[in-house]
């Protein structure tokens, strides 16, 4: 799963030209075009399912009780795994600190950025126009803009929408730890804890932790402001990643990819898919387990059923390569960050227009065909400058 495909002869040509070093940088930046594509078709379904049409239905969850998040947040972490950990091998961790926290703190300007728009454009808008969209976005800030703002600043308020960037940042920041220990030592001094944090936030470990927050330091923010995401039970899946991309889960992944694995695998994902979805009646939302499938505290059965799907990607990798890597697709997925903040720009716009009715389905159809043409654009921008920055370094 984490070895490259083979790249063209006039790209490798062009490649052995350049110095040691510069052959060095081309390598690193090499990424698996089906994962890119994938993690593009995560964006879109991310996009449609954020934007305020009737597309939200079709991105719903149709595989299961797993989602476009589980996918992407996974992905993101395979791939820093993989191309961080050639790194470290090739360049030492001080490099990877160096390259992972520059790339955190890039990442914290465009949340700030955003905040900044959200704080004063769509602010506005949602006063003046008292759109319930952009109101229920906002509605701790407008309430308390002054301890909004600084508390955003510092991670700790955030709106919705705006939770999935911070929890990447915080992340990013924790992982030259993660693969310094993991490669350094051993893997299961990373996994078992991540594992054991994991299940104590099933059992409410962020609740209680934002109690004693309260008692102790007169936290006023609502936990539910503090983002959706419960970066206690979401870490496990980082870490899962990481993991897999430094190509450490060898035999592993050999064990889970076998025959006996990949049929069970089948069969629990369409379980999971019998069970979403009306055919069999069974309501599981409000039933005593619903917790296990819970999404923000990413629960045991949903984890189960992403974990199935994820199988059966990696045994049907080569398969599904040939229908989904295309150009779209893999430019999305290779600026993908970048493409995440522009869809919120989107969403903002789009939320302005929404009112209590809803929109006109001509309207929502525009919205949807324009917003994913500037999502493109804005893909095709950011690889091209990363593209012609790697190649002006080389030289």
């Amino acid at each position: 799963m984490s070895q490259a495909l083979a790249i063209p002869i006039k790209t490798a040509e062009r490649r052995d030209a350049l110095p040691r070093t510069a052959q060095s940088e081309v390598r690193r930046s090499q990424r698996l075009p089906e994962l890119d594509a994938l993690r593009g078709l995560m964006l879109v379904l991310m996009t449609l399912a954020h934007l305020p049409t009737h597309a939200q239905v079709v991105t719903n969850q149709q595989l299961g009780f797993v989602s476009e998040a589980e996918g992407f947040v996974f992905l993101s972490a395979f791939l820093t795994g993989r191309i961080f950990g050639r790194i470290a091998d090739e360049s030492g961790f001080p490099a990877v600190l160096r390259r992972l926290w520059k790339r955190a703190l890039q990442l914290y300007g465009y949340h700030l950025f955003l905040l900044g728009i959200a704080f004063t454009v769509v602010a506005t808008v949602a006063i003046h126009t008292e759109r319930p969209g952009l109101e229920g976005l906002l509605d701790f800030y407008l309430a308390h803009p002054i301890h909004a703002v600084w508390s955003s600043i510092l991670l700790v308020y955030c709106p919705p929408l705006l939770d999935i960037l911070p929890m990447y940042i915080i992340f990013l920041l924790a992982t030259p730890i993660a693969l310094y220990v993991g490669s350094r030592w051993s893997w299961k001094l990373v996994l078992i804890p991540s594992g054991l944090l994991w299940l104590l936030a099933q059992f409410g470990l962020r609740t209680a932790i934002y109690a004693h927050m309260v008692q102790l330091a007169g936290v006023k923010i609502p936990l539910n402001e503090m983002g959706a995401f419960d970066l206690l039970a979401w870490q496990f899946l980082w870490a899962v990643g990481l993991w897999i991309g430094t190509g450490s889960s060898g035999s592993t992944f050999k064990v889970l990819t076998s025959k006996m694995y990949v049929i069970a695998a089948l069969l629990v994902a369409a379980a999971f898919f019998f069970l979403r979805h009306p055919i069999l009646h069974v309501q599981l939302d409000g039933a005593p387990w619903s917790g296990l499938i819970d999404k923000w505290h990413l629960g045991a059965l949903r984890l189960l059923d992403f974990s199935s799907l994820a199988i059966l990607f990696a045994v049907s990798k080569s398969w599904m390569a040939r229908w989904l890597t295309i150009a779209p697709l893999v430019a999305l997925g290779k600026a993908s960050l970048e493409v995440f903040c522009a869809h919120l720009l989107f969403c903002f716009a789009a939320l302005s227009l929404a009112g209590d009715s809803g929109l006109p389905v001509w309207i929502q159809s525009a919205l949807v065909v324009t917003t994913l043409i500037g999502l493109y654009i804005v893909a095709r921008l950011f690889v091209s400058a990363k593209t012609g920055a790697l190649w002006n370094k080389a030289h």
